[in-house]
This record gives structure tokens, sequence and C-alpha cells, in this order.
């Protein structure tokens, strides 16, 4: 991984470097960010390589029969305090907009679907719902803090959702990202007050401020 010039992944980068207070999410202590850090190439982590960063290691194993390998990569990894933060980043609404699971091999289709079940069981979610198909990348975040928390691990989840950036055309006012993160519950037949709900986490930092001196 390299530095970037452009959208969520620049904006992130930049941030953690340089202003990293407007990261930091309401009701966590401040966040000791583990990636992307400049000392490591700002690389991103995902599956066995992710829980080591956060020094959840002994859980790996484990992880390879919940979900296939080359799972989701994680925008940034963070602690706070006895807590573990997962980051997801989207600077415009496209980003959010996923594609459908890219599996094809059975065994990892099979192993989505059943790991999919299980959160939507678990969160009483509307079976009818398709998590392989619509919103995958925002679903499959949710059903990796669910995992972690069943396993007993303090762990959150905080979307970041960059405003301002006008080289990607993305919003400028946190509403719209609100409204996104709405209509995305709603497809995945989540209730409003569903279990993971404290712990998936927002904050919309404006890139605006970065440009200050």
């Amino acid at each position: 991984m390299v530095e970037a010039e452009k959208g969520s992944q620049a904006a992130l980068q930049r941030m953690v470097e340089k202003t990293p207070e407007q990261l930091q999410p309401a009701g966590l202590p401040m966040l000791d960010w583990l990636s992307p850090r400049r000392g490591d190439g700002f690389a991103e982590y995902r599956d066995g390589a992710a829980l080591r960063m956060l020094g959840l290691g002994d859980h790996a194993e484990a992880l390879t029969e919940f979900w296939p390998r080359r799972g989701p990569v994680w925008d940034g990894l963070a602690r706070a305090g006895g807590a573990v933060v997962l980051v997801a980043a989207k600077a415009h609404v496209s980003e959010f907009l996923s594609s459908p699971s890219a599996a094809t091999a059975p065994q990892s289709v099979a192993q989505i679907a059943r790991a999919f079940r299980q959160v939507k069981a678990a969160l009483g979610a509307d079976e009818r719902s398709d998590w392989s198909r619509v919103f995958f990348q925002y679903a499959n975040r949710l059903a990796f803090l669910w995992w972690l928390r069943a396993r007993g691990i303090d762990a959150h989840c905080l979307f970041v959702s960059f405003l301002g950036d006008t080289e990607m055309g993305g919003p400028g006012r946190a509403e719209t990202w609100e409204a996104l993160f709405r209509a995305a519950d709603h497809a995945l037949g989540l209730s409003p007050r569903h279990p993971l709900r404290p712990y998936v986490l927002h904050v919309h930092p404006d890139l605006r401020e970065l440009e200050k001196p």
C-alpha cells in the first residue's frame, strides 16, 4: 500500500495523520490508530492479519470457520481503551453502493450464506433480505462486528463518511449519509433498534478542514 491521492483512502490517511480528533466518535475513549499509518506504508489489513493487529490473533483460526479467506479489507483499525474499532470509510455515495458478493467457489458461497443466516437470525433481520446482493459491503462489515461481539470482544464498527469531497462529487451534508444508511438498514431488513445498533458508530468529518492552514 502507498499513500493514496484521492477518495476516502487518501482522506482517511491524511486525517489520521493530521487531524485525528475529527475522526473521534462520541462515547469511546480517544482512538489509538493502528492503521492506516505512514510508518507501515499505509497498509490495510484483513482476515487474521487484521485480528493480529488488534491484538486478537488467538481468534484468527476461528474466523476461517465463519468467513472465507480474503474477507473484508478494513480501511482502518484502532483501539479505544479496552475496545477494538473496525473502520470503514467512504467519500462519495457510489463507494457505498457496493456490488454483490464476488465469491464464486461453491464452498465460499455456501460459507457466506451460512454466516449471513446466522447473523440475520441473531439481529432479527427479515429473512427475505438477501445480504449477498444488496449492500453487500455494509452487510459483511456488520457480520464481522457481530462475530467479534458474539465471541465476547468489545468491538465497534466506525463508519467514516466524509463531507465535501469535490473531486469525487461527495455529499456536502451529513443528512445525505444518514439517509443512505437508513436505506441500507431497511434493504437488509434490519430494525432501527437492532442489537448491534449501539456498536455501529458514525462520524462525518469535513475534508475542507484539511485544507485550512
